[in-house]
């Protein structure tokens, strides 16, 4: 499919309908994000960003984690609405987990300590960016994705399943797979209250 970018930044929604056809092979999703991995700007060309990407069986073992973890702490009475809506983000064909090092900001912290307060803050924003760029990747590709926070909840279960290095802070989690039903229709407030411009 692979749209161009205005139209992938016009279609990209959060998907919550998504199934386990194969819109495209688990390589080209592994493509796209490797990509963005290696092209996302991040502060002082630090690229702290790491993720982790599970196909099948490995995406269905986070969501049981996440399963797991909620139980602990969701009422019983509550807990089959959490789990149908669990069911739907396992329903796809993968998932993709995003983490800083924060062994990396530390350093860039010690490293530079007139700007340290700010390293934490430019790091979450090098992976929002990283979010972005492999979230607009898979809608060029005809995928559907949407954005979940179920850190820290799972953060110590998710390092202990994949071995994961310590010093990887789990920020967000992208189930993905084939558009079983688009989303509902988006509302835009007026672009002239968001965008000032001055100059023209």
């Amino acid at each position: 499919m692979n749209k161009d970018l205005y139209t992938a930044m016009k279609e990209r929604r959060s998907i919550y309908a998504i199934g386990k056809r194969k819109v495209v092979p688990e390589s080209r999703v592994q493509e796209i994000v490797q990509y963005a991995a290696l092209h996302v700007p991040s502060p002082f060309n630090s690229q702290s960003s790491r993720t982790v990407v599970l196909f099948g069986g490995e995406s269905s073992a986070f969501w049981d984690i996440v399963r797991a973890e909620l139980k602990k702490i969701v009422t019983a009475e509550a807990f089959a609405k959490t789990e149908e809506k669990l069911a739907g983000f396992d329903s796809g064909y993968g998932t993709v987990l995003f983490f800083e090092d924060q062994s990396v900001v530390k350093g860039l912290m010690d490293n530079f300590p007139l700007y340290a307060d700010n390293f934490p803050v430019w790091s979450l924003e090098s992976n929002g960016m990283l979010e972005y760029a492999i979230w607009l990747g898979l809608e060029s590709e005809g995928l559907g994705a949407s954005l979940q926070h179920y850190n820290p909840l799972v953060d110590e279960a998710v390092r202990a399943k994949w071995k994961l290095p310590e010093s990887w802070k789990l920020l967000a989690q992208m189930p993905f797979g084939s558009v079983e039903a688009p989303a509902g229709t988006k509302e835009f407030q007026p672009v002239e209250t968001r965008v000032w411009t001055f100059g023209l």
